[in-house]
């Protein structure tokens, strides 16, 4: 099989993505493409780089997991983005318990945690919402046994 290409990966999720935007009303592709960086800056396979632009679609609705399930993607990006999407009402312990044991995902998340806690985009909010999840990513980089950012 012929797997999608980064570039085709990428354009998929911008398109899924489009008119989305994040918390601070930025577009939420600007995230995507953070991740997808800062999954290669850290080392990341293109298999992990491709999850990285693809991490939230399911989770947003932006694409299906029969999407995902039928994609031309190697099993390793999609069980990465299955790993990486939150089910409702599930707990942070969870939710770490399976990113630590896909292979891969790991990395991705962090580079998802790195952006989410860059100060930069923090200061966007307000600070009620700031404090919020500066203290979440906190406790899933602790779940996870990452640094602190």
């Amino acid at each position: 099989m012929e797997y999608l290409s980064l570039a085709e990966v990428e354009t998929i999720a911008r398109r899924a993505h489009a008119g989305q935007t994040d918390k601070s009303g930025h577009p939420y592709t600007e995230h995507l493409a953070a991740v997808a960086r800062g999954t290669a800056a850290r080392g990341g396979a293109e298999e992990q780089i491709a999850a990285g632009w693809l991490h939230d679609a399911i989770e947003d609705d932006a694409l299906t997991r029969e999407w995902l399930a039928d994609a031309a993607l190697p099993d390793t990006t999609k069980a990465i983005v299955d790993a990486l999407t939150k089910r409702p009402g599930e707990p942070p312990e969870q939710y770490a318990a399976r990113i630590l044991a896909t292979p891969g995902a790991l990395l991705v998340k962090q580079a998802d945690l790195a952006h989410n806690s860059d100060p930069a985009r923090l200061a966007d909010l307000d600070a009620a919402t700031a404090a919020r999840l500066t203290a979440k990513y906190r406790r899933m980089r602790a779940l996870l046994g990452l640094p602190e950012a």
